[in-house]
């Protein structure tokens, strides 16, 4: 287990490297100069050549590619992301101030995805119906094929404008987070349930299944005792693929719904073409994806012990 845990840690720090140099080297070949950028994009009288060379010789833009490169990475090992070049706010602290309303968008969409999807796969699996059957496992299908965009303004407005339940623009609370939430939750939860679904039919056909029956268990208990936990672990690995979705997704949810948060930054960051700013909101993405795929690597051997073993390079012992 400990073997198991120390690869995927160190694949993890493989993956933040690898996004902040990519990162790094994208932003590097964009042709503008981000300092005259910022400087055309402030108001008030325009500077000279030479109190823009002192701009770019303070944030370290004149010096050569690699020693940037290295300046950057080294100080982004010690928890310094540097400072805006629009603003001169520390990046850091940028970041903390707009990530508690995208983790609680975030959070949430999640916990309803995975809700909404187990829920709907479970039951497609436990109904006798043929036509009930039919008509959940369409439903992930046409989840899934709805663009998040799409889903935001239907909800929009039926909810606000129509309904006017929750605040359409800029709300806070639960009033505020739900309908972005769900505009996030319906992509990620069909891909759930049509994962989860798969698994739980392909389980069903299973020996143990027959056993269980057969010692007078109901096709209830059977479902949740036995099918869902031997089905549940493909299902985990793909929402925390989806964990960097959901994150992506904000961008366009945080402007449909006009919250304030990473998805605003990060569009405000582009434009101005804010190196520093635009490194961090990666670095925080991928690290919330690393984050949380560790979990599911931690997760997945209390769900499934095969999963150790073939890592040990031997199957478990067959009964």
């Amino acid at each position: 287990m400990a073997r198991y845990m120390t690869i995927r840690v160190l694949q993890a720090a493989g993956v933040l490297w690898a996004a902040f140099t990519v990162t790094f080297a994208v932003l590097f070949l964009l042709p503008a100069d981000p300092v005259q950028l910022a400087v055309d994009a402030s108001p008030g009288t325009p500077l000279d050549a030479a109190a823009v060379a002192e701009l770019q010789a303070r944030y370290g833009l004149d010096r050569p590619v690699w020693e940037q490169y290295w300046t950057a990475l080294t100080h982004a090992v010690q928890g310094d992301l540097g400072f805006s070049l629009t603003t001169g706010q520390s990046v850091t602290a940028a970041l903390g101030e707009a990530l508690p309303s995208t983790l609680a968008l975030a959070g949430s969409a999640l916990a309803l995805a995975v809700v909404f999807g187990a829920g709907l796969a479970s039951a497609a699996a436990y109904t006798e119906r043929p036509w009930l059957r039919g008509l959940l496992t369409a439903l992930p299908s046409v989840g899934a094929a709805m663009p998040t965009f799409w889903v935001g303004l239907l909800l929009l407005q039926l909810f606000s404008f129509q309904l006017r339940l929750v605040p359409a623009f800029g709300g806070t609370g639960f009033a505020g987070t739900v309908l972005p939430a769900l505009t996030l939750a319906v992509p990620v939860g069909a891909v759930i349930a049509q994962v989860l679904y798969s698994n739980l039919i392909t389980t069903w056909q299973q020996p143990f299944v027959a056993i269980a029956f057969a010692k007078g268990a109901s096709r209830a208990w059977v479902l949740w005792w036995h099918v869902l936990r031997a089905a549940v672990g493909p299902a985990l690995t793909v929402a925390g693929i989806w964990v960097g979705t959901v994150l992506a997704g904000s961008v366009i949810v945080e402007t449909v719904f006009a919250r304030a948060g990473i998805g605003r930054l990060t569009q405000t960051s582009v434009l101005n073409q804010d190196i520093p700013v635009v490194q961090g909101i990666v670095l925080l993405g991928a690290a919330a994806y690393v984050l949380v795929n560790l979990l599911v690597d931690l997760v997945y051997p209390l769900v499934d012990a095969r999963v150790v073993e073939r890592h040990r390079g031997k199957e478990p012992a067959r009964a």
